[in-house]
């Protein structure tokens, strides 16, 4: 009997108290996180400097760096118990059923010859529902982040304008990709509904790759202006080193991030094994040197030259497939979609916070899969940030390798300062939070040795 088998017959127990379960669960990783929360809390009031540091950060910087970073462990707890609320009124309240019946009455309102009322299409119309609603409760705490915490520390160089148009378009794009992709999803239980493991891992894939091709060429243009980089010596300091590496470089652009925030960083974009688009923020461009930025690449072509992309990939696709496989053991239990106020039968209910369906929905049930996931996530987001950091060490290696030990620190040091980034971390805190090393733990790894302090 497989471990999904096992599962399952356990599952099958109407007498399981769903839930209880997941409530003790919500709690379980709140509390886990306000603890990790707390711990950093703490370990902000040092006041000491990391030794590597030594002469390079100003007392001044340090103490706005913490101060920046307390605002935002302040912040976290407050929307962490937010959403902690939401979820007991969810199921206090039976919200789901009744969210469910608002679908459907919002499709009753569109032309008859267009009203699909097969559980697909119920399920389309709840995701509306249940998309919207949340962008809205969260609107007050996005207008908090970047109007009044970002714009205390000098960070936020949104206008009320472009932050409206910016929920609007991500909106529609989320109808306009998600819903398609949903309905795939959801097909795909539909038309294998005994063995549409393989199926779903290969859509995932799939979507993966699609969106690594798509999304940098025609989604985030619709954002941010994209403009090619100038010639000179950036540039040629550039294609200098991807031509010495072999690196398949196609264009390089520098994207006007400084319309939103101050913050800066690099990136390309681009499949394993097609050409890279390489992708600079102004603010960095402006605020860094020739030799930092060029570091900062050779750190970025260390994690194509490591294949860390295909890596993630891979590694995606088996958390996918054990995801998947858990799943076959909750997404025709009866128990507990009943325990939620979902009944398969026919007809109508005669309340609001009961929904009688012919087959469960799948999507429903999925969302209760992933609350009862809610230990697991924990695990797997220290796994996870293991494997990304231990990739970060790599690239910085790499970049090293070729020579720009001593620009990288600094560059790493001035964004560091210019994004106010935490000094001292907690460890567990760091662990289960950050998918790169602290910057100490970088410059360590660098063997950077300051020449400030001797100054």
């Amino acid at each position: 009997m497989t471990i999904a088998e096992t599962i399952k017959n356990l599952a099958d127990n109407p007498k399981i108290p769903w839930k209880a379960i997941i409530t003790i669960f919500s709690i379980g990783q709140f509390s886990f996180e306000t603890y990790l929360t707390y711990r950093q809390y703490k370990t902000l009031g040092k006041k000491n400097i990391p030794k590597v540091l030594d002469g390079e950060i100003d007392a001044e910087t340090v103490k706005k760096a913490e101060d920046y970073s307390r605002a935002k462990a302040k912040f976290s707890i407050i929307s962490n118990v937010y959403s902690l609320f939401q979820n007991f009124l969810f199921l206090k309240f039976d919200l789901l059923p009744r969210m469910w019946h608002v679908g459907i009455s919002l499709a009753h309102l569109m032309p008859a010859k267009l009203i699909d009322m097969s559980t697909i299409a119920q399920s389309l119309y709840f995701l509306t529902v249940i998309t919207n609603a949340s962008t809205l409760l969260n609107v007050p705490f996005s207008y908090y982040e970047h109007f009044v915490l970002e714009e205390r520390f000098g960070f936020n160089k949104l206008t009320l304008k472009l932050w409206l148009i910016d929920m609007v378009k991500s909106s529609l794009l989320s109808a306009c990709i998600g819903m398609p992709i949903l309905y795939v999803f959801l097909k795909i239980f539909d038309t294998f509904p005994t063995n549409f493991l393989w199926y779903l891992c290969a859509f995932v894939l799939v979507v993966q790759i699609l969106a690594m091709t798509l999304v940098p060429v025609f989604i985030m243009p619709l954002f941010n202006k994209f403009t090619p980089l100038e010639d000179g010596e950036l540039k040629t300091s550039i294609e200098n080193l991807a031509k010495k590496v072999g690196f398949p470089l196609d264009k390089i652009f520098v994207v006007d991030g400084s319309k939103r925030s101050s913050h800066s960083n690099a990136y390309f974009t681009g499949l394993p094994f097609t050409s890279k688009r390489i992708v600079l923020y102004d603010t960095l461009v402006s605020e860094s040197t020739v030799d930092e930025i060029t570091a900062v690449l050779a750190h970025e072509i260390g994690h194509w030259q490591k294949n860390h992309l295909l890596h993630m990939l891979a590694f995606s696709e088996i958390h996918c497939f054990v995801i998947f496989s858990l799943f076959t053991a909750a997404y025709q239990n009866k128990s507990l979609y009943s325990a939620f106020g979902f009944y398969v039968g026919t007809g109508s209910s005669n309340t609001t916070h009961m929904v009688i369906t012919p087959e469960l929905p799948v999507m429903i049930g999925f969302m209760l899969f992933n609350d009862l996931l809610q230990p697991l996530d924990c695990l797997m987001r220290f796994t996870t940030n293991l494997i990304s950091r231990l990739y970060e060490f790599q690239a910085d290696a790499y970049a090293k390798g070729l020579g720009y030990a001593t620009d990288l620190c600094k560059a790493l040091i001035n964004l560091h300062i210019k994004n106010l980034s935490t000094l001292n971390v907690d460890p567990l805190y760091s662990s289960y939070h950050y998918s790169h090393p602290t910057l100490p733990e970088r410059l360590g790894a660098l063997e950077y040795v300051s020449t400030k302090k001797n100054e």
